[in-house]
């Protein structure tokens, strides 16, 4: 059973940095999919970022976190990490990492497609 634990979440002001972790145990991280959603108060959740498996390895983002957020294995840690900079107030919300060991990558962004989940860490940006 795969089971995945989010840190890092916090307060920022605008243009700060936070790092967030989603620590993965139960399995090799190499065998999975690990994508980043968010969900802000009244909003849907939505995908963040993805990072596909070692044996194909493509990294996704989100049209409005490009050139600000980076995805990236911590190999040593079983990790995922979400390098969030400039971050801005549209960027507060809930983060979730989920796992999945297999997905298309066109449906990244489809919560649907992912079989386990972290319980989430908040970022809350503001002045």
């Amino acid at each position: 059973q795969v089971q995945l634990v989010e840190s890092g979440g916090g307060s920022v002001q605008p243009g700060g940095s936070l790092r967030l972790s989603c620590a993965v145990s139960g399995s090799t991280l190499d065998w999975y999919n690990i994508a980043w959603f968010r969900q802000a108060p009244g909003k849907e959740r939505e995908g963040v970022s993805c990072i596909t498996t070692s044996k194909d390895p493509t990294t996704l983002y989100k049209d409005s976190v490009k050139g600000r957020f980076t995805i990236s294995r911590d190999n040593a840690k079983n990790a995922i990490i979400l390098q969030m900079n400039n971050l801005r107030p549209e960027d507060t919300a809930v983060y979730f990492c989920a796992a999945t060991a297999s997905l298309w990558t066109d449906k990244w962004r489809d919560a649907a497609e992912y079989n386990y989940w972290g319980q989430g860490t908040r970022v809350t940006v503001s002045p």
